[in-house]
């Protein structure tokens, strides 16, 4: 059995992947700091705010996972860079390997600025020259902080509608669910959290074989 632990910089998170993991018949550690994702919004991932990530990460890692889980688009990057005694994935990895496996022009969808950047350089990173079209939701955020979360998915949602695409990538984890209201479209909707967890069950288990560069 597999212990995978989970920085979160939201408490709406727990609950989605302790279900993951449960449903999997794995168990779960969890750590949220809301703060971190607050910072980076209003300076940037500095050096301060590095070493802050990489208290949190350490402070996981002594609860006894197997592998972290870093959910927060916005500092995942970061986090997968930070050495911890246990190895830490960036919840959007799997998600970005398979869009560009799919191929075409990715949309990616977020509703907080910090993550636009991230997501399109994971995106280049995974397969260099796609075709990414960035589509920011900025607006649908404001409903997420005021605990709207069905306006926030359907908001996510009506914009996704808009875009001309041939896979569409929802950047946070928040969004997941959205991807339940745009079951009908042609094209695949991507998101993170499933495949995370998937990933990080196999890399727990010392399973998962990168794939060659």
């Amino acid at each position: 059995m597999t212990t995978i632990g989970f920085l979160h910089t939201a408490d709406v998170h727990v609950a989605t992947f302790h279900a993951l993991v449960a449903e999997r018949g794995h168990q779960d550690v969890h750590l949220v700091d809301a703060t971190l994702l607050v910072d980076a919004r209003e300076r940037g991932v500095d050096a301060a705010l590095e070493e802050r990530l990489a208290e949190r990460l350490r402070e996981l890692a002594g609860r006894g996972p197997d592998v972290i889980v870093c959910t927060c688009s916005t500092l995942s990057g970061h986090a997968e860079r930070i050495p911890v005694a246990v190895p830490v994935l960036r919840i959007d990895r799997p998600m970005a390997e398979r869009a560009v496996a799919i191929g075409g022009r990715i949309a990616v969808v977020a509703a907080v600025e910090s993550t636009l950047a991230p997501t399109q350089e994971l995106l280049l990173e995974c397969a260099a020259g796609a075709d990414v079209v960035i589509a920011p939701c900025l607006d649908a955020w404001a409903l997420f902080e005021a605990g709207d979360q069905a306006g926030y998915l359907r908001a996510i949602a009506a914009h996704a509608r808009t875009l001309d695409a041939d896979v569409i990538v929802l950047a946070q984890a928040s969004m997941a669910p959205a991807a339940e209201l745009l079951a009908d479209l042609p094209i695949p909707v991507l998101s993170s959290p499933r495949t995370a967890v998937e990933r990080a069950i196999t890399v727990g288990a010392g399973k998962y074989l990168a794939p060659p560069p």
